[in-house]
């Protein structure tokens, strides 16, 4: 079992930065890609961001590549997102999810998954 508590979350103005932290229960560097997925009001669960066990593979949605950048410190078993020049359409809640491969990750093929962080935007 991993568990995955992520914080960071906040009210923030348009074009400001934000910068989330997940902490994983476990030792996550031997095996686990981590993620990030957001959910806004009436819509589905979305990939953000995934980066390999080792942190030399990274993977962006298009609609934050260049503004958000993954990374995880494996000796802290903490993964960050941070996420510039945001955007009102970026408001959402916030999870952090696990899994054995960032395939499955980003699949959301039985991810791991924290309790969310919320994130909003004000125009």
């Amino acid at each position: 079992q991993v568990q995955l508590v992520e914080s960071g979350g906040g009210l923030v103005q348009t074009g400001a930065s934000l910068r989330l932290s997940c902490a994983a229960s476990r030792r996550t560097s031997s095996s686990y890609a981590m993620g990030w997925f957001r959910q806004a009001p009436g819509k589905e669960r979305e990939f953000v961001a995934a980066i390999n066990w080792s942190g030399h593979n990274t993977y962006y949605s298009d609609s934050v590549k260049g503004r958000f950048t993954i990374s995880r410190d494996n000796a802290k078993n903490t993964v960050y997102l941070q996420m510039n020049s945001l955007k009102p359409e970026d408001s959402a809640v916030y999870y952090c999810a696990a899994n054995m491969a960032t395939g499955l990750l980003r699949d959301k093929q039985n991810n791991y998954w924290g309790q969310g962080t919320q994130v909003t935007v004000s125009s």
